[in-house]
């Protein structure tokens, strides 16, 4: 199955670098990413263009003027530049285990999108993990994560999980099944049909909102938050800002209260050609 992985990043080259060594290492081979730049400096560009080449990886920079946090513009143009049928979405800062995009090509259904999870690992873990930790997937052991600084918690679980124990799990979790734009997945029709992000919407949600719209859309939601494993490198978030946050949340629930299903601000928008 041939899938488009669109990676979100933003000033982030040396966790981007640990990424992408995580993608050069993956089962499931057939696969482009598409990285969707929000207005990164040059030091981006020039990773990009190192990694190309020492990984072979098929890699795209999508990458816009940085005017602030825009990361739904961005998202929203690495959608039309993907490839294939189906979009995987991440971001720059959450490293994949070997098995993450079988996993999604395998747990792909018509009329599904899935949702996965992440563990945030602290600050120390983040830097202490190379590219031999990746590549070896030394990185995805319990013991030698809390070796290098991971707390013990009830989420290290889905690090342990088997295939088989992982199943089971993802169909007893109460968790809710929203659309993780760290770790989600969806096909490429079903994202145009709810012409993609809402570009209105900053930092805090754009995800779960955009999986609203999805279910409003008549595509069902389903775990793999047990089975597709990334783990999430710590970094500051000087973009958050609570005022925008409560307002995208209360226009998601505007949404799922209404059972809207399409924006008018994503893809196709009335300035699509100031873009």
């Amino acid at each position: 199955m041939n899938l488009s992985v669109i990676m979100a990043t933003y000033n982030s080259p040396r966790w981007l670098e640990k990424v992408l060594w995580g993608y050069s290492v993956q089962d499931h081979r057939d696969f482009e990413i598409i990285i969707a730049d929000d207005g990164s400096s040059d030091d981006t560009r020039a990773l990009i263009d190192r990694m190309r080449e020492e990984t072979g990886l098929g890699l795209h920079h999508v990458w816009q003027e940085d005017k602030g946090f825009r990361k739904c513009r961005i998202l929203n143009k690495a959608i039309l530049r993907a490839g294939s049928p189906y979009l995987v979405f991440t971001d720059g800062d959450c490293i994949p285990r070997r098995d993450f995009l079988a996993v999604h090509a395998t747990e792909a259904e018509p009329g599904r999108y899935l949702s996965g999870s992440y563990n945030k690992l602290p600050a120390s873990t983040s830097e202490a993990i190379t590219r031999e930790d990746i590549l070896s997937q030394r990185c995805f052991d319990v013991r030698w994560l809390k070796a290098h600084g991971l707390k013990r918690g009830r989420k290290n679980s889905k690090l342990r999980a088997s295939h088989a124990a992982a199943r089971i799990l993802n169909r007893l979790t109460v968790t809710r099944c929203n659309f993780k734009g760290s770790n989600g997945s969806a096909w490429r029709d079903d994202v145009l049909r709810i012409n993609g992000f809402d570009e209105r919407m900053s930092w805090g949600g754009l995800d779960r909102e955009f999986g609203v719209r999805l279910i409003n859309a008549g595509v069902r939601p389903k775990h793999v938050r047990y089975n597709a494993i990334v783990i999430h490198l710590d970094h500051p978030r000087g973009y958050a800002d609570p005022v925008q946050t409560r307002q995208n949340r209360a226009l998601r629930k505007y949404n799922a209260r209404h059972g809207i299903t399409r924006t008018d601000h994503g893809i196709v928008a009335p300035d699509a050609e100031a873009r």
